[in-house]
C-alpha cells in the first residue's frame, strides 16, 4: 500500500528552472529599509513577512506570515508539524500598546510516554525516526495566538502567502539541495525507509532526484493551510487534519492519540531578561536552554576580559579590541565561557514545569565572576572544571526569522521540527513532516543525544513535558529603543552562533551583514573539541585563522574544521526618527535574504 501512495505522491519528473548562483558563505549585501523588514532564512518568507508591513501590519503580522511560508519552502527545518519560541517586544504599537512578552509553542510528550519509555525500547533509533519520535505539535496553536493578541491583520491574509507558495510551487536552491543529498544517502543505506515514509522520499525527495533549480508543489498543504486559515486552530488539532495527523503517527509505531492534541496549550510567559554592556537582552526562559547559557556565555566572558585588564570592547595594546573575526586570546575566553555554560546546561535545565532550575543564580554576576576567574589565560581544563554540579549559591532542522516595524515593534521566533524533515513521518494527505522532538529529551540516561548533547534526569519525558531546548530567540533594547533582534538554527549551534553576531554588532561594530557573515567557533563542553568554522582558514583572514588555530592548540584546545556552525538571522536597527534605519542580514550560509520597506 505505500508503494501506491509514493507512486500518487512522487511528480513525473523534476520541473527545472534557471537560478542565479547562490551566495558564497561569509558574503552577505548589505540590505538597510526606512520602515521595517524580515530577515529569514529563504526569501520567499522574507516576503511574505514583508509584503504584511507594506500592508500595514506589524511585526507579529509579518512573523505569523513568515513562519507559514517558511513551512512551506523549509519542510526540512520546520514547519506546522513541529513548535517553536516567539519572543515580542512592541512598544507603541497602535492597537496593543506596550507588550513584551514571550509565547512558548514548543511540542509536548504524549501522555503514554514515561521516563522510561525509549529505555525499554529495543530499537534505540526509536526517538529519532518514526512515530514514537513524534511530540504533539505546537506551530499552529502558538502562531495564531500570536497572530489574534498582538497581530493587526485578517487570519486570512497573513495566510496567503503560503497558501500560493504550496499552490504554485517554490525552487529548491542550493541548501535545499545539500539537505537533500545527505538524506538521500542516508535512504539509500536504508531502503526500507522509501516505503516507510514516501511523503519525503517521493515528494521533498524526488526519488532520489532533487536539485537546486526544481520546483517542489506541495497542493496538499496548501489544503491544510486554507482549513487553517478559515478555521483557526481547531482545524489542525481536530478535524480532517487533526485526524490524518493522529494516523500518520499511530501507522508508523507511534503513540499520538486525538486527546493529546486537543490537551495541547501555548505558554505565555515574562521573557528571561539580562543586562549586558548596559543594554537589556531579552530572550526565551526554560525549557529554551538558550537564553540562560547566553547570558552565562555573555557574561563570563565580559568578566574574564575585563580581568585581562582591557574592556571587551576596547583598550590598549595588540588584540584588545574585539575583532571579526576575534583575535586568538577572545577565541579562547569566548570558549571557556561556552564550555562553563553547556556544563551548566547539561546539570541544571528542563521544563520548568517539571523540575525547577536556579536560573537566576545561574545568571548571578557574582556566579557568572567566580566561573570567569576559574579560567587561566593561557591554558583550558578538562572537562570536571567547568560548570557547577553542587548547585549555585541561590536560587538541519531549525529555522530562525527576525522581523521589525516602524512603530519600533520587534519579534524573534525560532521554529524546529528538530532534525531535517523531523521523524520523516508525513502527513500524506496534507502535504507536511511530523517532528521528532522526543530525541530533544533525555531518552537514555548517560546517553548523548542526536546532536552529542549529554543531558540530566531532569530533561527525562513524562505526559505533558516540553524537552529541552537549544532555540535562542533574542532581542536587544537600549532603553525602550530596539538595538538588536537576532536567533538561529542549528542544534546546540544556535546558542554559540547567537553569541557570537551580538557580539559582533555590540562591541565589533559591524553591519548585520559583516556580523552574520563572520567565521565561527562552537564548543558545547562534552565532547571536549573546538569546532572552528572554514571561513578561518580562507579568504583576506586566512593566515590570522591559521595563527588562531595554532594559538589555540598551544592553549591546549583540540580543534577540528566545520564547514558551517549555525545559520543566524539578524537585524540591526540604526538611529532614530526620521535617520532610523532598519540593516538586515539573511545567513548566507542557508541561502536566505531579507525583504522589507
Amino acid at each position: 500500500m505505500l508503494g501506491a501512495v509514493w507512486a500518487l505522491l512522487a511528480p513525473a519528473g523534476c520541473v527545472t528552472v534557471n537560478i542565479g548562483a547562490g551566495a558564497v558563505a561569509g558574503t552577505v549585501s548589505p540590505t538597510a529599509y526606512a520602515h521595517g523588514a524580515v530577515a529569514a532564512d529563504h526569501e520567499a518568507a522574507s516576503r511574505a513577512g514583508a509584503d504584511m508591513l507594506r500592508a500595514g501590519g506589524n511585526a507579529v503580522d509579518a512573523a505569523v506570515a513568515a513562519s507559514f511560508t517558511l513551512s512551506v519552502v523549509r519542510p526540512y527545518s520546520c514547519g506546522i508539524g513541529g513548535g517553536g519560541f516567539m519572543v515580542i517586544h512592541l512598544p507603541a504599537d497602535p492597537r496593543h500598546g506596550r507588550v513584551e512578552t514571550a509565547l512558548n509553542y514548543r511540542e509536548v510528550a504524549p501522555g503514554a510516554v514515561g521516563p522510561d519509555f525509549f529505555e525499554r525500547e529495543a530499537n534505540r533509533g526509536s526517538s529519532v525516526r518514526g512515530g514514537k519520535a513524534v511530540a504533539v505539535p505546537g506551530t499552529v496553536a502558538g502562531l495564531l495566538l500570536a497572530l489574534e493578541r498582538y497581530g493587526t491583520l485578517d487570519r486570512r491574509v497573513v495566510l496567503g502567502p503560503a497558501i500560493r507558495a504550496a499552490e504554485e510551487g517554490f525552487v529548491a536552491d542550493a541548501h535545499y539541495e545539500s539537505a537533500a543529498a545527505e538524506l538521500i544517502g542516508k535512504f539509500e543505506l536504508n531502503p526500507e525507509w522509501k516505503e516507510r515514509f514516501p511523503l519525503v522520499w517521493g515528494r521533498f525527495l524526488d526519488g532520489g532526484r532533487v536539485r537546486a533549480g526544481c520546483r517542489v508543489r506541495l497542493p496538499e498543504q496548501a489544503r491544510a493551510l486554507r482549513l487553517i486559515a478559515e478555521g483557526g486552530a481547531s482545524a489542525f488539532y481536530e478535524g480532517p487534519v487533526g485526524e490524518a495527523v493522529i494516523e500518520a503517527a499511530r501507522s508508523a509505531g507511534g503513540v499520538l492519540t486525538a486527546e493529546d492534541l486537543r490537551a495541547y496549550r501555548v505558554s505565555e510567559v515574562e521573557p528571561l531578561a539580562f543586562t549586558f554592556r548596559g543594554l537589556r537582552v531579552l530572550t526565551m526562559p526554560p525549557p529554551s536552554s538558550g537564553g540562560v547559557a547566553l547570558g552565562q556565555m555573555l557574561g563570563i566572558f565580559e568578566a574574564a576580559w575585563a580581568r585581562s585588564g582591557v574592556s571587551a570592547e576596547g583598550g590598549t595594546g595588540a588584540g584588545s579590541s574585539w575583532g571579526v573575526p576575534p583575535s586568538a586570546p577572545q577565541l579562547h575566553r569566548l570558549i571557556e565561557a561556552m564550555k562553563h555554560a553547556f556544563a551548566d546546561r547539561a546539570e541544571w535545565l528542563g521544563d520548568p514545569a517539571f523540575a525547577t532550575g536556579p536560573v537566576a543564580a545561574l545568571l548571578d554576576p557574582v556566579y557568572l565572576g567566580a566561573r570567569a576567574a576559574m579560567i587561566e589565560p593561557e591554558r583550558t581544563q578538562p572537562p570536571g572544571r567547568y560548570g557547577t554540579r553542587e548547585g549555585p549559591a541561590a536560587d538541519h532542522g531549525t529555522s530562525h526569522l527576525c522581523a521589525a516595524d516602524r512603530w519600533g515593534g520587534a519579534v524573534s521566533c525560532t521554529e524546529t521540527i528538530n532534525l531535517e524533515f523531523g521523524s520523516l513521518v508525513g502527513v500524506d494527505g496534507f502535504g507536511f513532516c511530523l517532528n521528532n522532538e522526543m530525541d530533544d529529551f533525555t531518552t537514555e540516561r548517560d546517553r548523548p543525544n542526536s546532536f552529542g548533547l549529554r543531558q540530566s534526569a531532569r530533561n527525562l519525558p513524562a505526559p505533558g513535558k516540553r524537552p529541552l531546548s537549544s532555540m535562542t530567540p533574542t532581542i536587544v533594547l537600549s532603553g525602550e529603543r530596539v538595538r538588536v533582534i537576532a536567533g538561529a538554527s542549528g542544534g546546540p549551534r544556535i546558542i554559540t552562533g547567537t553569541a557570537q553576531v551580538l557580539l559582533n554588532v555590540l562591541l565589533g561594530d559591524t553591519d548585520a551583514a559583516g556580523a552574520v557573515g563572520a567565521p565561527r567557533v562552537h564548543h558545547q563542553w562534552s565532547p571536549d573539541v573546538v569546532r572552528m568554522e572554514r571561513g578561518y582558514d580562507r579568504g583576506p583572514g586566512r593566515f590570522a585563522g591559521i595563527e588562531a588555530w595554532r594559538d589555540l592548540t598551544r592553549r591546549g584546545h583540540r580543534l577540528e574544521w566545520a564547514d558551517e556552525l549555525a545559520d543566524v538571522q539578524c537585524i540591526l536597527i540604526v538611529g532614530e526618527g526620521a535617520g532610523r534605519r532598519v540593516d538586515a542580514a539573511s545567513d548566507p550560509r542557508k541561502g536566505g535574504a531579507p525583504d522589507g520597506h
